[in-house]
């Protein structure tokens, strides 16, 4: 049973066996009265106890006998068949008088029996609907009206076989008495009765007063259950008691399965499993989920179902806890200046979470305020159901205000400022220009000069003025010349930037035929203007233009000019006279003539007068003649200021006169030892024209001798003939063979060509296979040179590039000896003591280590030895030798390497430098330790020694002024 709060329907279950209609009627009326009775008497026996707690709750019920119950008895009257169909062919069920849209209604049951599905349909689909899921819904809002209204009537239509089963639906509209709250006299509340949904068992029904409800054999249909959300009660809430009546005799426990209950969102719902107390553990939220959808099952102790499960809706009563939200924050539309009242501007759109079914969710619009408010305050209004916003004051002229700013509020509770939550948007208006003021030129008249001939310039400048938008259609200025302008020399495109008109010029203008003009101009939009509005005044303008008169050049006339002449013509013949004229007939000016092109210089012209003749003979066959066209330019110039030129052309077309002799050709062919019957064909070449030319005459010259003893020539045409050998055979070589060919022209002229003929042995195909032909064919004299400068030129290169490998290999070997430590100036000086006696045991030239230039002979002394000379741990005496000369260069590199030594801890603790006295006596380079003072000789300053270092002050103190030559 699915009651709602206070308020139940029952449904008994049809008998098994089907028996006519008019029976079947009597058998239940009886039926119900049996019914009735037992459940009068039940009620006697039980009033202390069921009928009072009855009363305290008001229930909804529903008395499932078509399915379970029905089942139940079917069994135990031992029905096993299955039928196809409607549990019962009609319900009734307890509704409200008012119907919402998409309330559901009833739960439709269809036996299947495991076949093909069915698809459900309502007669009337205008009130009723029947969803995918099987629930009998409201289409519209309905208002039931009487205690039985019209029944609705639900077919079922299988799929494949089209047969179709039928159901009514019959609506019994609740009493208006019954309530979920009952208030008493002084307005106090009673607390809220729990509903209570009973499973059936027998088939009574016991209501909350006690009463017995009349059973009626069609199935219970429970009513949604209506929450509201955002509940601040105590959680969790207690929302209906389930119960089943054959509890009274046996343990049951209760569950609900489904979205909310053990389906996510779970815990939503929760059930005592012994009382059967349906309750909500916390607040709920309409905009998530509308609605819930439970199952509730009643099991005995050992988890056999002892109920079939029923059905329970949950509706999310909604609540005002949503603002409306608009689609946009900014709106933007847009109307044309000058719109009537009425017109369409743009319609904003606002949303509001909450149902739209309720007040809580029905918007209203209206605009708060208008910016500007001019030229009225009110130049919009709103549909406050649809959001439309439409004009309603004239006046909108975009060059006074472009653009408005409407702030628009959106109230839900239709607009109920108390109860009702708000909220703002802005609409901006943007007033789009339509073409309403006409373009118009700042001045009467505009003035503008241009000079003859010139094309594509620009005369003058037109400005117009238009209050219309900036680079708009109704803005953009277009040009019209209406009069002054004939010949169409003028046009006037505008400059899209500042929108002038810009007068150019697009034809040359002669200043002689038009010194000037003077222009009516027109200036329009691109779009017409507006219904009422007419081009005035301003709109037309004046333009004059004065022609200004520069020096042309002079034109020849015609240009250019043709003649026909003769080939041939002798030098300082007169051709013709080719003269220019002077446009500038107000100016007064001498044209002179020159030529200018002349390829084969064959003509001169008259620099005064124009006269043209010849200077060569000019010949039609000259390379420079094309299609017996010869073409020659002249230029004419006057004394302006500045001088202008122009030029002409001189054509001359050049008549053929038999003036050159036919030749022979090819001029050369080949030719067998044994030649066979054919023979070679020849033909004439006459650079002349036909009748000049062809046809030829062909004739062997009569020397010499051997030439017609070994050759024939037959005539086969007018263009050619026809070689041949007289004998049978003729020894490989070169042959030439003179033949006379006379042309066809008036006094024919005849030439004696000579034909070069090779004569070769040919193979079994008739082509040459000598060496001659193969030297003639591809190696002459020319090739085969060129193969040897070739071969030459070979030779060289790889003879430069071996000489440049040797050199680069020396250089090589060189640089290494010269890199190399071993090799190294200061090394070898330091081991001259392990290469001998000295100087004088070697080939040495020791001229190149000193400069003779620099010493002094006086101050040379051979043969002189000093002391202190030897190295002070040496005993040995060593030969005298002469004093060294000048050092020279090497006495550098020798200073360096004092210096290296002085600063080097590790070296000896005497002088360097005695280590090279033990190279012999007789030296020509002389003592080493005599260095820095063969050009002073005894009268030196030995001072400076000190400055070289602790090596050195010894020296210093034995030879300087200090010292007294005694000993260390």
């Amino acid at each position: 049973m699915w009651p709602t709060r206070g308020r139940m329907v029952s449904r008994c279950a049809a008998p098994p066996v089907r028996l006519p209609q008019h029976q079947e009627e009597q058998q239940e009326e009886q039926q119900q009265q049996e019914e009735e009775g037992a459940t009068l008497s039940r009620l006697d026996a039980e009033e202390h106890t069921a009928a009072a707690a009855l009363l305290l709750v008001a229930i909804q019920a529903v008395c499932v006998y078509g399915g379970a119950a029905g089942g139940s008895v079917g069994g135990e009257q031992g029905w096993t068949s299955c039928t196809r169909g409607f549990p019962d062919q009609e319900y009734s069920i307890m509704v409200d008088a008012d119907l919402q849209k998409g309330q559901a209604l009833l739960n439709v049951s269809f036996r299947d029996c495991g076949q093909s599905r069915v698809a459900f349909e309502v007669k009337d689909p205008s009130d009723f609907r029947v969803g995918a899921d099987g629930v009998l819904y409201a289409a519209r809002r309905l208002r039931l009206s009487g205690e039985r209204t019209t029944p609705a009537v639900v077919y079922a239509r299988d799929t494949r076989s089209k047969q179709v089963w039928k159901m009514h639906v019959r609506f019994i509209v609740q009493e208006a008495g019954t309530k979920e709250q009952v208030k008493t006299a002084g307005d106090a509340t009673v607390s809220r009765r729990v509903p209570e949904i009973v499973f059936p068992w027998r088939g009574e029904v016991v209501g909350g007063d006690g009463s017995v409800v009349r059973r009626v054999k069609r199935d219970w249909v429970i009513p949604p259950i209506n929450v509201p959300e955002n509940s601040r009660g105590q959680f969790p809430e207690e929302l209906v008691r389930i119960r089943s009546d054959r509890d009274k005799n046996r343990h049951l426990r209760y569950s609900v399965t489904g979205p909310g209950a053990d389906q996510p969102p779970t815990g939503i719902y929760i059930i005592s499993p012994i009382s059967g107390q349906l309750s909500v553990t916390k607040p709920l939220d309409r905009e998530h989920i509308a609605n819930f959808h439970l199952r509730a099952h009643a099991v005995d102790q050992n988890g056999n179902q002892v109920e079939n499960p029923i059905d329970i809706v949950i509706n999310v009563i909604d609540m005002n806890d949503n603002r409306p939200e608009f689609t946009h924050t900014i709106f933007n539309g847009s109307v044309p200046e000058g719109s009537k009242p009425g017109s369409f501007v743009m319609t904003v759109t606002s949303v509001d979470k909450d149902d739209p079914k309720t007040a809580n969710g029905m918007l209203r619009y209206k605009i708060l305020s208008q910016n500007p408010e001019s030229p009225s305050s009110s130049m919009f209004t709103i549909n406050n159901k649809t959001g439309d916003i439409i004009s309603v004051a004239a006046g909108l002229d975009r060059e006074k205000v472009p653009q408005y700013s409407l702030i628009i509020q959106a109230t839900d509770m239709e607009g109920n400022p108390t109860y009702g939550l708000s909220n703002t948007a802005t609409a901006i208006i943007r007033i789009t220009d339509v073409n309403d003021n006409p373009s118009e030129f700042t001045t009467d008249m505009f003035f503008g000069e241009v000079q003859e001939n010139r094309v594509n310039v620009i005369v003058s400048n037109l400005t117009v003025t238009d209050k219309d938008q900036p680079h708009t259609s109704a803005w953009n200025a277009v040009y019209r010349i209406t009069s002054g302008d004939p010949t169409g020399r003028f046009s006037i495109p505008t400059d899209p930037t500042t929108n002038e008109g810009l007068l150019t010029v697009v034809k040359p203008i002669d200043y002689e035929l038009s010194p000037s003009f003077m222009l009516t101009v027109v200036t329009e939009n691109e779009i017409p203007l507006a219904r009422g509005i007419h081009l005035p005044r301003q709109s037309t303008s004046t333009v004059s233009v004065r022609v200004v008169d520069v020096n042309e050049s002079p034109e020849f006339s015609p240009d250019p000019k043709s003649i026909k002449l003769e080939e041939g013509l002798p030098s300082g013949s007169l051709l013709t006279t080719f003269t220019a004229q002077d446009p500038d007939r107000y100016m007064r000016q001498t044209v002179r003539y020159a030529k200018l092109f002349d390829p084969a210089n064959w003509l001169e012209i008259d620099t005064g007068n124009g006269r043209i003749s010849t200077r060569a003979v000019l010949d039609r066959e000259s390379p420079y003649v094309k299609n017996n066209l010869y073409n020659v330019t002249f230029m004419a110039s006057d004394n302006g200021n500045p001088p202008a030129s122009g030029t002409g052309t001189l054509q001359i077309y050049l008549l053929d006169i038999n003036d050159n002799a036919p030749h022979v050709f090819p001029p050369e062919v080949e030719m067998c030892e044994r030649p066979e019957p054919n023979g070679i064909n020849i033909t004439a070449s006459d650079p002349d024209l036909t009748p000049n030319a062809g046809p030829f005459a062909f004739e062997l010259a009569n020397r010499p001798l051997d030439t017609r003893r070994n050759w024939t020539l037959m005539r086969l045409n007018g263009e050619q003939a026809q070689l041949r050998l007289r004998i049978g055979f003729l020894e490989s070589g070169i042959y030439t063979v003179p033949i006379i060919i006379t042309d066809s022209g008036n006094l024919p002229m005849s030439n004696t060509s000579y034909l070069r003929v090779k004569v070769c042995q040919c193979d079994h195909h008739g082509d040459c296979v000598d060496m001659e032909r193969i030297i003639a064919a591809g190696l002459g004299t020319g090739a085969i040179i060129a193969i040897l400068i070739c071969i030459i030129v070979m030779l060289v290169l790889v003879l430069i590039f071996v000489m440049w490998m040797k050199r680069r290999d020396k250089e090589r070997q060189a640089k290494q000896l010269l890199i190399d430590p071993e090799d190294d100036v200061r090394d070898n000086i330091l081991k001259y003591d392990e290469e001998g006696g000295g100087e004088e045991d070697q080939d040495y030239d020791l001229s190149q280590l000193q400069q003779p230039d620099a010493l002094e002979e006086q101050c040379v002394k051979v043969g002189v030895r000093r002391l202190d000379e030897r190295p002070l741990h040496h005993d040995h005496q060593y030969p005298v030798r002469s004093a060294a000369p000048h050092p020279g260069d090497i006495g550098d590199f020798i200073h360096e390497g004092l210096k290296a030594a002085d600063n080097d801890p590790a070296a000896p603790p005497y002088d360097s430098l005695l280590v090279f006295d033990y190279e012999g006596s007789g030296s020509a380079a002389g003592s080493l330790s005599s260095l820095h003072s063969s050009s002073s000789c005894g009268d030196q300053e030995y001072d400076y020694l000190g400055d070289w270092g602790p090596r050195f002050r010894r020296l210093a103190d034995l030879y300087g002024s200090g010292g007294g030559g005694g000993d260390d």
